[in-house]
């Protein structure tokens, strides 16, 4: 069968679209702020928009039938082209010169992994860095969930498209129509956004600073209007709490948050992964906490106001703060967790491949792949003992099926191959050790600050370019989950059948 190209090329001009209203977004809150850049902003929002409508225009006549492997191919390349079209705003106010720079800052905030190359984050004025918070936004959720919602309008089904978006295990469904869905997901994920917005300027942040922090902690993306990251409230915890809670829910499968708003708690009690990604937070938390509070000294790695409700509570909040953030791949920092031990750097390194749940704006591996892992690890020894006996993996009391656990296996395989892969080729380009394997874990997992070189009081700045465009590759890959990019690269799949 051969490819669609129109529809193909129609529905990347409906994401420029997005992309060119979210830009517009931004050049009004320039204006309202008086930065100065209000008309760049505008111009790259009126450009963006035109090259939309031009694409949309000259494929309007096309069939509204999408096969599998044009999903595949829109999902993979509107990333590109949203990135692309993103650098844009960077570009025309001259925030960003180098076009290298400005599509890693682009590409790291669509992929919500929230590694940087600005130097000086405040000096930039507020309507970029409002655009640079929309790109995690926009990404946390989706803009491809967010477009399969207004599909009908275009006599589309997107089922393909959400199938190549989210990959992974879980195929909960909130709604038998695929659309009803996105906008459920996208309404539960707005308000979310609204909520912390307001907490965060009743705690004390300005509307400015809260509104960017809840668009980056929804998204589990990790952009910051301070230099200093989350550590800039230090003095102030209930900041710090309350970015906690939300970086939590991020976190968590968002079928679960509908299932609360609609008073079905069972469900969410019950659930197996999401009882593993609370324990898993738990335990790592105390683990930490400890070690702070007994060897860390947290006002050495910390960069203002480390102790203010007493030492405990000081490492409690900083040890459940760093777990939470790595394991949602979120990426704040309250302080330099790479100088709290040499055990600590390890531990928070190996929180790296956590990830939180499927279903949730988080990079990673996924805590479902890990539980079905270690499931199906057990019953291997059951296999070798009852060799001629039927033992299914058990999720949620459901019997999963060879071809799910053949996928997560192979997921995994694929995933350490992309960090060793990854890992050598910082190297080759001159990289020590322990910077090379933390930039392939932090772009891979989308979780933004590395180790090393890179760790989470610097930035990618030096970086090579190369080393800029090869983090932009594992971004990308690793918030596609792998098969929906790497499928593009098989011969197979260009094959017309």
């Amino acid at each position: 069968m051969k490819l669609n190209y129109k529809i193909i090329f129609h529905f990347l001009g409906l994401l420029i679209l997005f992309n060119g209203g979210f830009m517009l977004l931004s050049s009004l809150m320039s204006l309202v702020y008086k930065d100065g850049v209000t008309f760049q902003l505008f111009l790259a929002g009126i450009v963006t928009l035109i090259v939309g409508v031009l694409a949309m225009v000259f494929t309007r006549r096309h069939k509204k039938e999408m096969n599998k492997r044009e999903g595949y191919i829109v999902v993979a390349f509107g990333w590109l082209i949203m990135a692309l079209s993103g650098t844009l705003p960077y570009m025309f106010t001259e925030s960003i010169t180098s076009f290298t720079d400005a599509f890693f800052e682009t590409i790291s905030g669509y992929t919500t992994t929230g590694a940087s190359i600005l130097n000086d984050i405040e000096a930039v004025p507020k309507g970029v860095l409002f655009w640079r918070s929309l790109t995690h936004w926009i990404g946390g959720m989706g803009i491809i969930v967010l477009a399969i919602a207004i599909l009908p309008l275009l006599g589309i089904g997107g089922m393909q498209l959400f199938a190549a978006e989210a990959p992974g295990p879980s195929a909960d469904k909130l709604h038998p129509r695929i659309t009803d869905t996105a906008k459920r997901l996208w309404l539960i994920y707005f308000g979310y956004t609204a909520a912390e917005t307001l907490l965060l300027s009743v705690a004390g942040m300005s509307f400015f600073d809260a509104i960017n922090h809840a668009l980056c902690t929804l998204s589990t993306g990790g952009f910051s209007t301070k230099n200093a990251s989350v550590a800039h409230w230090n003095g102030e915890p209930i900041i710090q709490y309350i970015i906690i809670f939300f970086m939590f829910l991020a976190g968590t499968n968002f079928v679960l948050s509908y299932f609360a708003f609609k008073g079905k708690v069972q469900k969410i009690i019950k659930d197996e992964e999401f009882k593993l990604y609370f324990k898993f937070i738990t335990i790592f938390t105390i683990i930490a906490a400890i070690i702070i509070y007994f060897i860390t000294d947290v006002s050495a790695s910390s960069v203002c106001h480390p102790m203010v409700w007493g030492e405990a509570e000081s490492a409690i909040r900083h040890a459940l703060f760093q777990v939470v953030a790595i394991i949602t791949t979120t990426g704040f920092v309250t302080a330099d967790y790479t100088m709290w031990t040499p055990f600590l750097v390890v531990f928070f390194f190996g929180l790296m491949f956590l990830g939180g749940s499927a279903g949730s704006t988080s990079g990673g591996v996924k805590v479902v792949r890990h539980l079905i892992l270690i499931k199906n690890g057990f019953l291997e020894f059951k296999r070798a003992l009852h060799p001629n006996a039927i033992l299914p993996v058990r999720y949620n009391k459901k019997a999963v099926s060879g071809g799910i656990v053949f996928n997560v296996l192979g997921f995994f395989i694929l995933y350490m191959l992309s960090f060793i892969i990854g890992s050598l080729v910082f190297s080759m380009l001159g990289i020590d050790f322990e910077s090379a394997i933390g930039l392939a874990a932090s772009s891979l997992g989308n979780v933004g600050p590395a180790l090393g070189d890179f760790g989470p009081v610097n930035n990618y700045a030096n970086l090579p370019s190369f080393g800029k465009w090869w983090c932009s590759f594992l971004m990308l890959i690793g918030r596609l989950e792998l098969f929906t990019v790497l499928v593009l690269f098989t011969p197979f799949f260009w094959r017309n059948r």
